[in-house]
């Protein structure tokens, strides 16, 4: 009989049992714990997973795929020009509009692709840090300074973090540099303006189909491209489906079934589903199915099938990190998006209260706190909204803004498992201290 084995198998059972004998259920802040991530994974699933990660997912594939080893090592690889390969990383990181999950996918696929850790993080921080949405919206809503502050500490904490790790981890990239020395890429099997069409209409479509709604008063573009934003992407749907018969080869006759079949679902959805959170989420669910079913039957290109089979690997890697997350964070930190705001085992008076005036201490605080919460792409700015309100700082309002949307638990656990803890912890840490810095600066501004 192996003893310790048998001592681990009763210490999980004692383990087990202790948890449910002691579960505090009289407990109202217990309770308000367990609702609170209830809440928040249930509104994770119905608003984040369909519409942003399974696209994502799909678009990590192209990645990974369809863009050549030769391109991403021109443009991010070690020994890539850093002005460019920098540049290259903030820009297409910022027109993404993403959330700190909503990144992973994409990061993971240039980062095993053979992007430089530096270029390869820039772009991490990049995707949901300095989104084009966020900057206007916080302009908009939290003050003009507020916003310009936002766009300068984002896009310089995008290179400087960046740059950062590189040179801490210097000595394993100068070893990817020597290796990436000798990499003779294949030749291009397409245009690059074939790929680049093809991954831009992906993109385009995760960022229309999450486009946020506007302010109520708001009756200007946002408004507009917001009514009509199914037609943007049913456009881009349809220019996706010429790009599958065109590019990659697919048989007309199944592409032309697919798009038929996800028209109805569409139509159906608005006729007999009443929430409208869920009318949307049936033509994606079977457009997405449509798509992996011809992908996974096509005989003609093996690259077809790979995508789907590439795709589906990044959703097996990333999705169970995200759930335990999402469900930790919910715990944690509680619930908040939209009107809901619902505590967690921290409760939100404690945060608020730690928030208050301009000290290194209460910017500190935000940075650390936002860094765990999880914000979906563009709720950062109500909730900082609110949180300003209760009495919060300028100084921890920027803060939050410059950690919070670039971080998160479920963020912190995918990238570990991609880079190795070490530098997920430097990675973190650079990113919480340079918040702390800068809201602490721009707190005695404003």
């Amino acid at each position: 009989m192996d003893t310790r084995k048998e001592l681990k198998t009763l210490f999980w059972i004692v383990a087990v049992f202790a948890a449910a004998f002691f579960l505090p259920l009289d407990s109202q802040r217990f309770m308000t714990a367990i609702d609170a991530t209830l809440d928040l994974s249930r509104w994770y699933a119905r608003e984040h997973v369909v519409l942003c990660l399974l696209p994502a997912f799909f678009i990590a594939g192209v990645i990974a795929v369809f863009v050549s080893q030769g391109s991403v090592l021109k443009y991010f690889g070690a020994n890539a020009k850093k002005w460019l390969s920098y540049t290259v990383a903030s820009i297409s990181g910022g027109i993404l509009a993403v959330c700190s999950c909503t990144i992973l996918p994409l990061f993971t696929s240039i980062y095993k692709r053979g992007a430089g850790l530096g270029p390869a993080v820039a772009f991490l921080y990049s995707g949901p840090g300095i989104s084009i949405l966020s900057i206007i919206l916080t302009a908009r809503i939290l003050g003009a300074e507020m916003g310009i502050a936002r766009m300068v500490g984002a896009v310089a904490f995008s290179v400087i973090i960046g740059l950062a790790m590189s040179f801490i981890f210097r000595n394993e990239e100068e070893v990817k540099k020597e290796e990436q020395m000798n990499i003779v890429p294949p030749p291009e099997k397409r245009p690059m303006w074939q790929t680049s069409m093809f991954f831009f209409t992906l993109v385009l479509i995760l960022v229309f189909a999450n486009w946020g709604a506007p302010e109520v008063s708001d009756h200007g573009v946002w408004h507009n491209i917001y009514l009509h934003k199914w037609y943007i992407v049913g456009f881009l749907s349809l220019t996706l489906c010429w790009i599958m018969v065109k590019i990659l080869n697919l048989k007309i006759s199944w592409v032309a079934a697919g798009a038929v079949l996800t028209g109805l679902s569409a139509v159906i959805a608005n006729i007999f589903i009443d929430n409208a959170v869920f009318v949307p989420l049936v033509p994606m669910v079977v457009s997405i199915t449509s798509l992996s079913v011809i992908l996974m039957a096509d005989k003609r290109d093996d690259e077809n099938r790979e995508w789907a089979l590439s795709s589906w690997g990044f959703a097996k890697q990333i999705m169970p990190l995200l759930a335990i997350g999402v469900v930790t964070a919910g715990f944690l930190l509680g619930s908040t998006h939209g009107d809901t705001a619902i505590a967690g085992i921290i409760p939100n008076s404690w945060i608020e209260w730690a928030v208050g005036g301009n000290s290194l201490l209460s910017n500190f605080f935000a940075s650390f706190t936002g860094a765990f919460m999880y914000f979906a792409t563009l709720t950062e700015v109500p909730i900082v909204q609110g949180l300003l309100a209760s009495g919060m700082g300028k100084g921890p309002a920027l803060a939050l803004l410059l950690a919070g949307p670039s971080l998160s638990l479920p963020n912190m656990l995918v990238i570990r498992g991609v880079m190795g803890t070490k530098k997920t912890a430097v990675y973190v840490l650079l990113v919480i201290v340079m918040a702390t810095i800068s809201g602490f600066v721009f707190g005695n501004y404003f």
